[in-house]
């Protein structure tokens, strides 16, 4: 069985959704998805200076999970940038903070339990 998931915690959705190279249509580029845990993990230790146990402990995940999380979003973001791709945040399994979680709570335990 496998483990249950829990949201990831971010503080805000981004001011700007996409960034994309000047004078060229986005509808004419290719599209690199950044999701939006992704997005606070690069925040956190790229812009707030982070320890990475530290961000992951305001992420609500673990250290080697803040790990995997960071390393995928440089990795878009990299390629958005040497290859001038568009950059899109959106999506993922977050909980803004003040917020309820991203996925609605399951009641099948609680149902068998009543049976």
């Amino acid at each position: 069985m496998p483990r249950p998931f829990c949201c990831r915690r971010i503080a805000s959705r981004p001011a700007a959704p996409i960034f994309k190279p000047v004078g060229i249509p986005v509808l004419e580029l290719d599209e690199v998805i950044v999701t939006l845990d992704e997005f606070e993990a690069m925040r956190l230790a790229d812009l707030d200076g982070l320890y990475q146990e530290k961000a992951a402990e305001q992420m609500n995940v673990s250290r080697t999970t803040f790990s995997r999380i960071i390393e995928s979003a440089h990795r878009k973001t990299v390629d958005a940038l040497v290859h001038g791709k568009a950059l899109r945040i959106e999506g993922g399994p977050v909980q803004v903070e003040g917020r309820r979680c991203c996925r609605r709570h399951d009641n099948k335990d609680n149902q068998e339990e009543e049976k």
